[in-house]
């Protein structure tokens, strides 16, 4: 199945598997899949890095499912395991806790249960190797946490449907119900989408945000017209009427923007990542720290994704060079790439952060509180590039009339879709 069939990472539910060492992690994902995606052994630890498979469980859909390193594990490396399994978390949506039916309940799992019950995680609990002995203590366990509880075998895969019928009714309410789009297109409307065609352009293919918004525009029975950005005046005058709205990459947003007449609503592919994937309130907040660099401000530029880069590549080279024009100085700029999201960001004056096409929403959301947390603000490609060319207030505007014609209704003002 090529990359362009298959759901993006970003879109499906995370499930995380958590336990001690030998406690069936693995068999059980083999027995929810039907499948041997994960390797099995009776020697203790053998998953050592949190490994993570795309994969689809009936009738949950498309999801990724990440087996973890035991809780249990030893030593300054198994220390090192475990806390990149705690890493995990910040992008799960969903976890099981998988117990060994003949062990006692211990400090790993009540640890657990406090750090996903911090983090708002739902969790299920699961008593592992009933053909080995009886589940009874854990079913005891789970019901003073208060947690959901199934009893299984995964090497026999007796009782797997009662596991997935818990996975479905304790995933997160409203998953996947928002889109990339929502409240902005209509039936009918007509959407230009711009998207300059460069070095940085996947060969024979369109970048996922892209192709996220050409779908969601074909879900919505709406019609879009795609265009480079030397071909957009030449597209809005065989219009018959304006479009609805016009969509940038950020790359390109000062030219589109004068070639944009006014009152055409206007924004980008990223600052609609940033809204989909994130808090665009928190990320337009951010942006408002770009008017206190100074020389020698330390900026970091935060990508989900681990691309090559190109020689005019938006975060290496075009971001940082707007900004040190914008600010009329020299700027420090730190680079961070795919998971390496780093632990202590307190250094830097400023975050820069891509669309996150490669995250989930859960962790863009973590990613902008842990900045919070050390009061470092945070902004995304979009929102920084339509900042310094002056034209984020208008590269808001179809945010700002969703917001009000929500207000007028009586329904929650925001500018993001539902939480997850």
């Amino acid at each position: 199945m090529s990359s362009l069939q298959q759901t993006p990472s970003g879109e499906r539910l995370h499930i995380s598997i958590f336990g001690r060492r030998n406690s069936g992690k693995s068999s059980l994902i083999n027995a929810l899949t039907g499948q041997d995606v994960a390797i099995v052994s009776e020697v203790a630890g053998t998953t050592t890095d949190p490994v993570a498979k795309a994969m689809e469980i009936l009738p949950l859909g498309p999801v990724v499912i990440t087996d973890t390193a035991g809780l249990d594990d030893t030593g300054a490396l198994g220390q090192k395991r475990i806390e990149k399994s705690m890493r995990v978390l910040d992008r799960t949506d969903l976890a099981v806790l998988v117990m060994d039916s003949s062990q006692q309940p211990g400090e790993w799992e009540d640890a657990l249960v406090k750090r996903l019950a911090d983090a708002k995680i739902p969790l299920i609990a699961v008593a592992n190797k009933t053909d080995q002995a009886s589940p009874d203590v854990w079913d005891a366990w789970a019901q003073s946490q208060g947690l959901p509880f199934v009893a299984l075998s995964a090497l026999h895969r007796t009782n797997v449907e009662a596991l997935k019928g818990l996975l479905i009714s304790h995933a997160p309410s409203g998953f996947g119900d928002t889109t990339i789009l929502d409240g902005l297109v209509s039936r009918g409307d007509l959407v230009i989408l711009v998207t300059p065609i460069d070095d940085a352009a996947p060969k024979g293919r369109l970048i996922l945000p892209q192709v996220m918004t050409i779908r969601d525009v074909l879900d919505r029975r709406a019609l879009s017209v795609v265009v480079r950005e030397s071909e957009l005046t030449d597209a809005l005058g065989r219009l018959k009427e304006p479009p609805a709205l016009v969509i940038t990459d950020s790359q390109a947003f000062q030219k589109v923007a004068e070639d944009t007449p006014p009152g055409v609503r206007l924004t980008s592919f990223s600052i609609l990542m940033a809204r989909y994937r994130g808090d665009l309130d928190m990320f337009v907040q951010g942006a408002q720290a770009i008017d206190s660099l100074h020389a020698g401000s330390r900026v970091l530029i935060a990508e989900a994704c681990t691309h090559h880069s190109q020689p005019d590549d938006i975060g290496k080279v075009q971001i940082p060079r707007s900004l040190r024009k914008f600010v009329g100085a020299e700027l420090e700029f730190g680079f961070a790439k795919g998971r390496d999201f780093p632990d202590d960001v307190s250094s830097y004056d400023l975050i820069v952060h891509c669309g996150g096409c490669m995250l989930n929403r859960r962790e863009m959301i973590w990613r902008q509180h842990e900045a919070a947390q050390f009061g470092v603000p945070m902004t995304n490609y979009g929102v920084a590039l339509a900042k310094v060319h002056g034209i984020l207030d208008r590269a808001l505007e179809p945010f700002s009339a969703l917001s009000a014609e929500r207000a007028a209704s009586g329904s929650p003002v925001s500018s993001a879709p539902a939480a997850l």
